[in-house]
């Protein structure tokens, strides 16, 4: 993996499709292009623009040599950053950018060979993110990459008794990529597998760079009212329960404020995401994913431990589980918070039996996938 450039802070995000809805900036204040990063798979390239503020841009792509360019309007390009990237990959050649004119900075992309590409705005920092997608490769073991919530800087959730949710998902996420892949038919990956930070669309990223048919995320929960207890897991969709909202916005490093603004923007945006949802075949896959292991999780924890609350399958706008080509969920295996729960999270025997359980839903969710339904994670309709 090549990368470069510094990421920083967390994610407020929307759909590509949203170009016709496009993110406006004060015309007082010019955007700043602050850096330009990428990282690069075989078959698969994310391209990240950090800039100062949201900005307006149109996007067009010509031919001879082939290319894909975007004009960031009232914008400026920071003099040190570096302009001209070399990529040399099968997708991408090379990454450009320049002052176009007074108000414009021009991003180009000189493309190689690619399938596909899709385009997503993020905030807190703000970025523009290009996928590009070269050729899909067939895959007969079923690929699943295990995520496991925050690291390095980022805690997490603190318990009362200092119990780190960052220490905890880890050794939950590791304990249960041991127990997938005695499965001949599994290839299982880790976001990552020590105490590292992973800025959230790299977590992503790294999904789509394995081609993987699943993207399960770990985490703890937490909550003001030392009280709250119980397991649940959340698939990626609009949402405007306030209890998800927290949640959400806890995990994503955001203000519930912030939540509450983004269930504000227009309804065709949320239409827009509830079609690309559909389109890629994920929403439906989530959905079952999400209540095999739920299910699983409190009917098997229910057998050895005593009031395990089933809070059952929610969605929310998680921003670990947006632009993932897969079905994806994100587990809250208990909460932090709670005295009780705190104490059951730092016995490694209760770790090792939520691993369990989540494989259990994984397996069986497997077991109940239909086939030909992903081409190593990615639509049928972008195979070779």
């Amino acid at each position: 993996m090549k990368a470069f450039g510094k990421s920083t802070g967390f994610l407020f995000l929307l759909i590509s499709l949203m170009l016709s809805f496009p993110l406006p900036s004060s015309a007082a204040d010019t955007v700043n292009v602050t850096d330009i990063r990428f990282w690069s798979y075989p078959e698969y390239t994310r391209v990240v623009i950090s800039l100062t503020d949201q900005v307006a841009f149109s996007k067009n792509r010509l031919s001879n040599p082939d290319r894909l360019y975007f004009d960031l309007k009232n914008s400026r390009i920071k003099t040190e950053i570096k302009k001209n990237i070399s990529v040399s990959n099968e997708m991408l050649k090379s990454v450009r950018a320049a002052q176009f004119d007074s108000s414009t900075v021009r991003v180009v992309l000189d493309l190689e060979k690619i399938t596909d590409y899709k385009i997503i705005t993020l905030e807190d920092p703000v970025r523009l993110i290009i996928d590009i997608y070269g050729q899909a490769i067939f895959s007969v073991k079923k690929r699943i990459v295990i995520d496991a919530g925050h690291g390095g800087h980022d805690p997490g959730a603190v318990g009362a008794n200092k119990l780190y949710e960052k220490d905890v998902v880890l050794d939950i996420a590791m304990k249960l990529r041991d127990i997938l892949a005695g499965n001949p038919n599994y290839e299982v990956f880790l976001t990552r597998d020590r105490d590292v930070f992973i800025p959230l669309e790299q977590r992503t990223a790294i999904a789509n760079s394995k081609n993987a048919d699943l993207f399960v995320s770990v985490h703890a929960n937490a909550s003001p009212r030392r009280a709250a207890k119980g397991i649940e897991t959340y698939m990626l969709n609009w949402t405007t329960d306030e209890e998800s909202m927290k949640v959400a916005a806890r995990e994503n490093a955001i203000s519930l404020k912030k939540m509450r603004q983004m269930n504000r923007k227009e309804m065709d945006i949320l239409d827009i995401i509830k079609s690309d949802l559909s389109r890629e075949n994920k929403r439906d896959e989530s959905i079952k994913l999400a209540h095999y292991i739920q299910k699983n999780l409190v009917s098997d924890l229910n057998k050895n431990y005593n009031h395990i609350v089933d809070l059952g399958v929610k969605q929310a706008l998680f921003y670990v589980l947006f632009g993932a080509k897969m079905p994806s969920v994100l587990v809250e295996v208990s909460f932090i918070s709670n005295l009780l729960e705190e104490k059951l999270l730092s016995k490694d025997d209760y770790r090792g039996d939520l691993a369990k359980s989540i494989s259990e839903g994984i397996a069986k969710y497997m077991a109940k996938a239909p086939e030909g339904q992903t081409v190593a994670g990615f639509r049928k309709d972008l195979a070779p």
